[in-house]
């Protein structure tokens, strides 16, 4: 059978349950279709029920579509594939796809059936789901202050409710409280999406517990709880406001897939359904078997290179040859060289960038080809050239150095209220940075103007289309389902930006952060501005393109000298967008997973629940435990680069003024001419695609210019596996064994990051918690497969060249 008529045998299998649903009795053999027969949604004798009841209630935009608008979807749904003929995702010659996604990734991992009485935001799930908000959030916020640091994925928490989840449907008594049923039946999907939203959306630590953070330890100012609080919800909510409309572009298209949502979903199918045979004539293993077996090895494998054999994790063997003597090993160096040679066997590595498995393999080319071209040719050009003194630093590091070839001391160009000292800089030196460092901050110049020029060139029609289409136009099956549903209302998001604006203002006024209202507003404006374009590369490439480097040189700029100010002006003007594009992920998981309405208050609660006790948690750490901050000491020194000494001195033409070479005073201001590189790169694929439609330039995309965001802290031993494993699954497999790969691919994804995320739990509470880590000091962490990585000059970071003592390079 063709892999296009999965959903037709899913429908008819007497061994398949639909998530959440009763099983599904196979049909008489007289009431069965023909095997390319699809039930036509737009047909009332294919329904027991009338077609007023089938029809969607309402479009986009809240209003009711009436029987001329249907028939008008059905004459459009005709013209569907001619609108995404440059799309590299479309399946352009399946059959029937008006009753399920055109793309195969969709349509392998998320069913095209809903059950509107299946219920969702339940008393239990509200209680299960607010524990998990407290405890995710809190235990990341905690783990996050230790070095080496660990996150608790949403993942952990989406296994581990299924069975709390069927305990409570077992052994609650069905009593009512307020009206709302203790016990409403057995553990529905829809339960568990909102359960592990709740969990996820704010697990990670809030990125504005760093500028807390760093104002307390770098800038002595502790601030009440109240300024905290203001600062937390305002940053984390104000991207939900903006999701209201993001949606409209980013979750009804059905081209905007969300890679990562797809996962999740295959996930819950695979952990709700029954045993089904599979695609075509392929039986084998079920689902669950088969994800029960992945996720075991995944977390037996996991205690190799995260505990036993941790150079398993750095496989840098040719640096173990002859660990002293980097000048022969640049080439091949993992921590702070190209890695020519390096290979993981630690699925953390291969995964840090997103799952392999779940990026589109067009798109894994696209980063691939930026990262060789960036940092396997362009960097040690530079640095054997020996431009911006690059010799006298490691090829790769994150670290800033004077030109003594010693790390930066700050402190010795501060004043006492943390403003730069013009005098004592000049008099010591200018900041000096890494080759694949500076390379980085010119790329992700780049990035910005590429996507500004990409989303104009490739993405101006279907955005005027979607101002004026409602949701009868959306031929997507999901769409159509989602189309029963009321819509959230314009003035939910209406009030939520409000709300946090206004707390946004209280904070920035009532307290002295040095951050004007018009400040905030410019944040704002830049984080909203690019939500909808980076937001649809995301959707369909699964990475996103980070403002965070344009923030900073922005409001360094704009406001310099103000390091405090920066960090707030990064935080809105970064993580707003962000934020927004996570709210925007979860919906189009609502989308996929149908509960619409209940999806916006799970998120909204849940985040500021997650929030409060993630201040709650950095408060009780303060006070208590002296813990070592790796990122927040990152955070702080970012301040002052750019707050303090800020981009007027670094990167324009003043910088380095005081060196003897007028050429060489301008050192670091070529890297601002990226910006019109990256604005001039996507024009050509566009002239290419717009001459030649079916070329291999439709799927060239700006995520070439922002493939080495990640670098420095990765580098090779990143790249290079995910890029192979990904080949492996998302090329071959998908080519030459379609039906395996739409049976399994996403669920061994979610296996993969499941027993990791807790096989990697359980060694940190087990083995490196207990004693403060020095469990094991003296035998299984001494021995020479858990030392090896971290000695020799590769990881010291020895550079080519060395400063005799009294002289300065430069």
């Amino acid at each position: 059978m063709p892999a296009e008529d999965f959903t037709y045998e899913m429908r008819h299998s007497a061994q398949y349950v639909l998530p959440g649903h009763a099983r599904v009795d196979p049909l008489p053999e007289e009431e069965k279709e023909e095997p390319h027969a699809r039930v036509d949604p737009y047909d009332s004798s294919s329904f027991t029920e009338s077609p007023a009841s089938y029809a969607p209630r309402y479009n986009l935009w809240g209003e009711p579509i009436d029987g001329d608008s249907l028939e008008r979807q059905k004459t459009n749904d005709s013209q569907y594939p001619d609108d995404y003929e440059d799309d590299p995702n479309f399946e352009h010659d399946i059959e029937g796809w008006e009753d399920d996604s055109p793309y195969p990734e969709v349509r392998s991992a998320v069913s095209n059936t809903d059950d509107q009485d299946m219920p969702a935001s339940t008393l239990r799930a509200w209680i299960i789901g607010i524990a998990w908000a407290v405890v995710i959030p809190g235990l990341n916020q905690f783990l996050a202050f230790r070095f080496p640091s660990i996150i608790i994925g949403g993942v952990v928490s989406q296994l581990l409710s299924l069975p709390i989840g069927c305990a409570f449907a077992r052994y609650l008594p069905n009593w009512s409280i307020f009206g709302l049923s203790l016990n409403p039946g057995p553990f529905s999907v829809k339960e568990h999406v909102l359960i592990t939203v709740r969990s996820s959306v704010g697990a990670q630590s809030a990125y504005a517990t760093e500028v807390v953070a760093v104002q307390r330890i770098f800038y002595n100012q502790s601030f009440s709880f109240s300024y905290q609080w203001l600062l937390i919800i305002s940053t984390q909510l104000i991207g939900l406001s903006v999701g209201g409309v993001a949606k409209r572009f980013l979750v009804s298209p059905p081209s905007m897939i969300w890679p990562d949502s797809l996962v999740t979903c295959a996930l819950f199918n695979t952990l709700h359904s029954a045993r089904y045979s599979g695609i075509g004539n392929m039986g084998g293993m079920s689902r669950e078997r088969f994800f029960i077996y992945a996720f075991l090895a995944s977390f037996v494998w996991y205690f190799f290179p995260g505990y036993l054999f941790t150079a398993l994790s750095y496989f840098s063997w040719v640096t173990w040859i002859k660990p002293d003597d980097p000048g022969e090993f640049d080439a091949v160096l993992y921590f702070h060289g190209l890695g020519l040679t390096v290979v993981t066997f630690d699925w953390n590595q291969i995964a840090y960038m997103g799952s392999p498995l779940a990026t589109p393999w067009w798109a894994q080319v696209n980063i691939i080809a930026g990262f060789v071209t960036f940092f396997w040719i362009i960097t040690p050009a530079l640095y054997f050239t020996n431009t911006w003194y690059a010799q006298y630093m490691p090829l790769s590091s994150s670290t800033s150095w004077d030109n003594t070839g010693q790390e930066y001391d700050l402190t010795r160009i501060l004043t006492g209220d943390t403003a730069l000292n013009v005098t004592e800089y000049h008099a010591y030196s200018p900041l000096f940075i890494s080759s694949s460092f500076a390379l980085g901050y010119g790329v992700s110049f780049a990035s910005i103007s590429a996507t500004v020029v990409h989303s104009l060139l490739y993405f101006r029609k279907p955005i005027q289309k979607q101002f004026q289409r409602s949701l009868n136009e959306q031929p997507d099956i999901h769409a159509r389902l989602m189309a029963k549903y009321p819509v959230l209302p314009d003035w939910w998001f209406i009030v939520i930006l409000a709300v946090t604006f206004t707390f946004g203002v209280v904070c920035i006024e009532v307290w002295p952060t040095e951050l004007p209202v018009w400040g905030f507003i410019v944040a704002l404006v830049l984080s909203f501005a690019f939500v909808v374009p980076i937001g649809m590369i995301q959707a369909v490439t699964n990475h996103q393109v980070s403002l965070g480097i344009i923030s900073e040189l922005i409001v360094g700029y704009m406001l310099p000298g103000r390091p405090v100010a920066m960090m707030l002006f990064k935080t809105y003007g970064y993580i707003a967008m962000s934020e927004a594009l996570t709210f925007t992920s979860n919906f189009k998981l609502g989308h996929y997973m149908k509960p619409p309405r209940p999806m916006f208050c799970a998120q909204l609660v849940a985040t500021a629940v997650a929030g409060t006790t993630q201040l709650g948690v950095q408060e009780w750490l303060f006070t208590n435990v002296p813990f070592t901050c790796p990122d927040t000491q990152v955070f702080g020194t970012a301040s002052i680069i750019w707050g303090v000494i800020g981009p007027g001195l670094q990167f324009s033409a003043g910088h380095l003024a005081m060196l003897a070479s007028s050429t060489e005073s301008n050192l670091f201001s070529t890297l601002m001419y990226f910006f019109l590189i990256g604005a001039v790169c996507p024009v050509i694929p566009w002239l290419i695609t717009k001459k030649y439609p079916s070329s291999w330039a439709k799927y060239v995309n700006p995520l070439i210019c922002s493939s080495v965001d990640y670098i420095p802290p990765a580098g090779a031993i990143n790249y290079v596996p995910w890029a192979i494993v990904g080949f492996f699954f998302q090329f071959i497999i998908r080519r030459r064994y379609f039906s395996w790969w739409t049976k399994y691919n996403y669920v061994f994804s979610a296996a993969l990051d499941a027993g990791t995320s807790i096989s990697v739990v359980v060694i940190f509470f087990a083995l490196q918690f207990p004693m403060d880590g020095t469990l094991g000091l003296n035998t299984i962490q001494a021995w020479w497969g858990n030392s090896v990585p971290y000695e020799g000059a590769d990881y010291v970071g020895v550079p080519m060249k060395t400063v005799a003592p009294g002289d300065t390079f430069g």
